[in-house]
């Protein structure tokens, strides 16, 4: 039975005493969240804020539209130095890592040999012979490991953690916060080092709610305290506050983002999810290649993961899609769209068989079936101008 039925869920809350918590780790800025009454998933073995007693969901959202949000992430960087890194990657990745330059990320996924897709993340290449590569929840560790075999390559965990800023206000954050100003060129996906309070950081502009941002890492050799009163001094002026998975994840749906090991996993194969723009079948062998080659005869018109429009509820993880009586598909993310001021999320389909505009019935939060209708994602913005700070969008909060 899964923790979640629509009115309850299970999640990590601290308190005190020893006891059973083994493998789990907390981020560097957990005590300056507690006293904010948080309340966490196990995301890669981390602890991640889902949700806080001190503000709404709803708030949180708007904080993002409007000014800035934090989250600091359960995301893990893995580190692949050595001789052989770069072959290595091109063997596990669908995209030619080859063409990647040091100083840049760059949105990456893993699949199995038939296809099915095993992990995303964000690649960042540090030097030649050096990468992080910050991935979804999943066992991608063990997965690179088994394919290291003979390759002058070390996989190892650098004890790395990825934090978050995200909203319209993000980027005077963090030219406010490096002591150097804004490094130049940083356009999107684009990766640097600045000094911020006196402390060299690694940055990439990236983000998981397509909204104007950028991401830091914090390494052990980081006074994570001093960091965060540096970064919070700065975005105080901004609005700068941290928020929860929560609140972010109706932004990623709306914008279309997936989440692996829910929106896709290893029975979908990029084509049927929307990522076959990630797949360079004109490269050197990689794993899953055969296969994608094969589905890709098909790719127009193998798409099964879409939006929902929902007037009436919110969508329900989960939750049954049904044409005429018959089950079709799956809910797989959902929420209110304050901003759309209706129900949104996405829909597995079984098949291949339908498309955007399908009239359909879906189990949404109140228990019961709503009419719906599938559309193509994302929900606006399709050409990602925000995020490229190409098109400034602060809605009013209704």
């Amino acid at each position: 039975m899964r923790s979640s039925d629509g009115k309850t869920r299970d999640l990590v809350t601290t308190m005190p005493g020893a006891g059973w918590d083994y493998a789990q780790a907390r981020h560097p800025y957990h005590l300056i969240e507690r006293p904010k009454g948080p309340h966490y998933c196990v995301y890669n073995r981390r602890h991640m804020a889902c949700c806080f007693d001190d503000h709404t969901t709803v708030d949180g959202y708007w904080r993002l539209r409007q000014q800035a949000a934090v989250l600091h992430t359960g995301e893990l960087p893995l580190q692949f130095e050595g001789p052989d890194a770069e072959t290595l990657l091109n063997k596990l990745f669908t995209k030619d890592i080859t063409k990647q330059k040091v100083g840049r990320c760059a949105y990456g996924v893993a699949c199995y040999e038939d296809g099915g897709l095993l992990v995303d993340g964000i690649l960042l290449r540090l030097e030649q012979d050096k990468f992080w590569y910050a991935q979804a929840d999943g066992d991608f560790y063990s997965w690179a490991r088994a394919h290291a075999s003979g390759l002058d390559v070390k996989i190892s965990d650098p004890d790395v953690f990825v934090s978050q800023v995200q909203g319209p206000n993000a980027l005077k954050i963090l030219a406010a916060a490096s002591d150097n100003g804004m490094p130049d060129p940083f356009g999107y996906f684009a990766m640097a080092t600045v000094s911020l309070g006196g402390q060299e950081v690694v940055i990439t502009r990236t983000g998981y709610t397509n909204e104007l941002g950028w991401e830091f890492y914090t390494e052990p050799h980081h006074d994570a305290d001093a960091l965060w009163q540096h970064l919070l001094a700065a975005g105080n002026e901004y609005g700068m506050e941290i928020f929860g998975l929560d609140a972010m994840n109706i932004r990623r749906i709306e914008a279309g983002i997936l989440n692996a090991g829910s929106d896709f996993n290893e029975t979908t194969t990029p084509f049927e999810v929307n990522l076959g723009r990630f797949v360079d079948l004109d490269k050197a062998d990689f794993i899953g290649k055969a296969a994608l080659v094969a589905a890709s005869a098909e790719a127009s018109t193998s798409a099964r993961l879409f939006g929902i429009k929902c007037a009436s509820n919110e969508p329900l993880i989960g939750g049954k899609i049904e044409i005429d009586g018959t089950s079709v598909g799956v809910v797989t993310a959902g929420a209110f769209s304050p901003y759309l001021g209706h129900g949104i999320g996405y829909a597995l389909m079984d098949t291949t068989a339908y498309g955007s505009g399908t009239a359909v019935r879906v189990g949404c939060a109140d228990g019961a079936m709503h009419t719906a209708e599938l559309c193509s994602l994302p929900f606006y913005d399709v050409d990602a101008k925000i995020p490229r700070g190409l098109l400034v969008d602060i809605p009013t909060r209704t």
